[in-house]
C-alpha cells in the first residue's frame, strides 16, 4: 500500500509541473520595433522669434488575456499629437534724446549735407503712409519717430552718412528726437506760383475729369518732364477733399533741374455737373536738400 501511495504522489508532482508552464509557450513577449516611439520636445532660442514645438507622440499599451491551454492577445494604442506655437518678441529702443557718436553709426561720413538748422520739408511720401525716423541710418534700425506726408518743421543736424545703396541725413523732429531719414524723401520748401494759366496753356484748355484724383493727377502730370531719361514718380500726398470746391495735392518728384528735388501741386476743383474742372493749380518748389532757397520760401539756387 505505501509503494503505490507514492506512485500516486509523483504521477502528481509531474502533472503540475505540466500545467504550470503551459501558459508561458503561448506568451509572445517579442515586440516589433517601432511599436513605442518616445519623441523628446526641443526649444530654440532665437533673436526676434523664439519658436517651441511639440512634435506627435505615440503610445502603446499592450494587455494579455490567457484561457485554458491557449492564449489571446489584445493590442490597443493611442496617439496624442501637440501643436506648434510661436512666440515673438520685439524689443523697442527708447527715443534718442542726443546724438549717437559716430563710432555706432553704419556707412561712412558724407561731407555733403543740409547745414545745420536748415528746415526741412517730407516730399514724395503717398498720403496714408509715413516718413520713418531711425536711431540709426538704415532700414534696419529701430523707428523712433514718424512724419507726416507735408511734414514741414524738421530740421538738419548737419551730420549726413552714406550706405552702399542710399544716404541719410541725421534730423530733429518736432518731438525734439534726434534720428536719421532717407535723403530721398526730404527737400526744402521754396517758393509758391499760381500754375493755372500755364497749366492750360500747356493742356490748350480748362482740364475736366470724373473726379478729384483724377483730375489732380492730370494737372500733375503736365508738370512732370517730357525727357524719358528722367526718372520721375508722381505721388499723391493729399487725399482728395470736397467742400465748396475739391481739393487734392500731389507731388511730382524727379525734375531736369538739379536745384529743384520735385514739386507739389496744390490742385483746386470746380463741381460741374458731376464733373470737376480746374479752379486753380498752386505750385511750390522742393528745392534740393542740399542747396535750398536762398531764402525761406524763395526761388531754389
Amino acid at each position: 500500500m505505501k509503494r503505490h501511495t507514492t506512485l500516486v504522489v509523483v504521477i502528481l508532482s509531474m502533472l503540475a509541473a505540466v500545467l504550470t508552464t503551459c501558459g508561458d509557450d503561448a506568451v509572445d513577449t517579442t515586440a516589433a520595433a517601432g511599436d513605442v516611439t518616445t519623441t523628446v520636445a526641443t526649444t530654440t532660442p532665437a533673436t526676434v522669434t523664439t519658436t517651441t514645438t511639440a512634435p506627435p507622440t505615440t503610445s502603446t499599451t499592450t494587455s494579455t488575456t490567457t484561457t485554458g491551454p491557449a492564449s489571446t492577445t489584445t493590442s490597443t494604442t493611442s496617439t496624442t499629437t501637440t501643436t506648434t506655437t510661436t512666440t515673438t518678441t520685439t524689443t523697442t529702443l527708447p527715443p534718442p534724446t542726443g546724438p549717437l557718436p559716430e563710432v555706432l553709426l553704419p556707412g561712412t561720413a558724407f561731407d555733403l549735407s543740409p547745414a545745420e538748422g536748415a528746415v526741412l520739408s517730407v516730399v514724395g511720401v503717398q498720403y496714408d503712409d509715413v516718413l520713418n525716423v531711425r536711431h540709426a541710418p538704415g532700414t534696419n534700425y529701430a523707428i523712433v519717430d514718424t512724419l507726416a506726408p507735408t511734414a514741414n518743421d524738421f530740421v538738419a543736424t548737419g551730420r549726413a552718412r552714406m550706405l552702399t545703396q542710399s544716404i541719410w541725413w541725421e534730423v530733429i523732429t518736432p518731438d525734439d528726437i534726434y534720428g536719421w531719414v532717407s535723403s530721398r524723401f526730404t527737400a526744402r520748401e521754396g517758393v509758391t506760383d499760381d500754375g493755372t494759366s500755364f497749366v492750360v496753356e500747356r493742356l490748350g484748355g480748362i482740364p475736366q475729369a470724373a473726379d478729384m484724383a483724377a483730375l489732380g493727377l492730370l494737372v500733375a502730370e503736365v508738370l512732370a518732364p517730357a525727357d524719358p531719361d528722367v526718372n520721375t514718380s508722381i505721388v499723391m500726398v493729399v487725399a482728395p477733399s470736397l467742400g465748396d470746391l475739391g481739393e487734392v495735392t500731389y507731388d511730382v518728384v524727379g525734375l531736369a533741374d538739379d536745384s529743384v528735388h520735385a514739386v507739389r501741386v496744390h490742385v483746386f476743383g470746380q463741381p460741374d455737373a458731376g464733373t470737376f474742372s480746374l479752379g486753380s493749380a498752386e505750385i511750390t518748389n522742393m528745392c534740393d536738400s542740399l542747396r535750398g532757397p536762398a531764402e525761406p520760401g524763395g526761388p531754389c539756387v
